[in-house]
């Protein structure tokens, strides 16, 4: 395999639900998963997952893993915020060449290759980005704290802010509402749950959210709406126009199409392929800068 690795690229998809390592070796991928991994909200954890991706790869490859970290190397992990931590990141691992940023690029680039478009991409977390003749634009993507719109856990969130403002009297009180009181045993439990659950925790509700929006719960409906009238601002603001392609990325971004204007909705089509794809994609843009 040694003269192989001549042509060989690595690549990191890292997020807050899993960690995914590849390499590409003369066209031929190969790729492990760990858990999660997020640098700014736990550097150690997210270092000991990439690791152990590394080191299964090395297994399963039979090449060293820090003659891996030799290879051409591109890196998006949520939680890279600056180039003060994916410098860290760097000397942790031992990369030699490698580009690393957030998490945004290689989803922006798996989901549209090479073409003109945006991407909405709501998960866990949420960012939008657009891709305009090779430069890439981002919006969000900032945290479940200040920001992360439209993600899952946001809808989660949202839910339980509005079954408190059923019981004030402001909201109107729908199946959902009820049903959310019921299940954390009022609004001093939803409290409670509010003050110690995970972006994860926040999002496990989305489904409850989804599934009465589709049966028709007034108040479900309205937080999808919200939702759908983020995204939809956001695209503008980014300057997304009429006609240009859109991808719907992430567990809960395709509950949102029914809500968007009816351009977005016709503009709508399938990604192109993965962030690991996407990754993969950027490590060879690195090869080709050294080779």
């Amino acid at each position: 395999m040694t003269e192989s690795q001549n042509n060989a690229i690595l690549a990191v998809d890292g997020g807050g639900t899993r960690c995914r390592v590849a390499c590409e070796i003369d066209g031929s991928v190969h790729s492990v998963e760990a858990g999660a991994a997020n640098v700014s909200t736990d550097f150690d954890g997210a270092f000991n997952q990439i690791r152990a991706g590394l080191e299964e790869m090395s297994r399963n490859l039979g090449v060293e893993a820090r003659e891996m970290l030799r290879w051409p190397a591109f890196v998006g992990l949520a939680g890279v915020t600056d180039a003060q931590i994916a410098e860290r990141l760097r000397d942790a691992l031992g990369l030699i060449n490698a580009r690393i940023e957030d998490d945004r690029p290689a989803a922006l680039r798996g989901a549209l290759g090479k073409q003109d478009g945006l991407i909405a991409h709501c998960g866990t977390g949420s960012f939008l980005a657009t891709q305009a003749d090779g430069a890439m634009r981002y919006a969000g993507g900032w945290g479940p704290v200040l920001g992360d719109e439209a993600s899952a856990q946001w809808v989660g969130r949202r839910a339980l802010s509005e079954a408190l403002c059923a019981y004030d009297g402001t909201q109107v009180e729908s199946g959902l509402t009820q049903k959310l009181l019921a299940d954390l045993h009022g609004p001093a439990g939803i409290v409670r749950f509010a003050g110690t659950a995970t972006p994860a925790q926040f999002g496990a509700l989305a489904p409850e959210v989804t599934s009465a929006a589709k049966a028709g719960d007034v108040v479900a409906k309205q937080v999808l709406q919200a939702g759908a009238d983020y995204i939809s601002e956001t695209a503008s603001r980014l300057g997304w126009q009429s006609g240009g392609v859109i991808c719907l990325t992430g567990g809960i971004a395709a509950q949102y199409t029914d809500y968007l204007p009816a351009d977005m909705q016709s503009a709508i089509r399938p990604p192109l392929g993965e962030p690991l794809t996407g990754a993969l994609s950027l490590a060879k843009e690195i090869q080709h800068e050294h080779y």
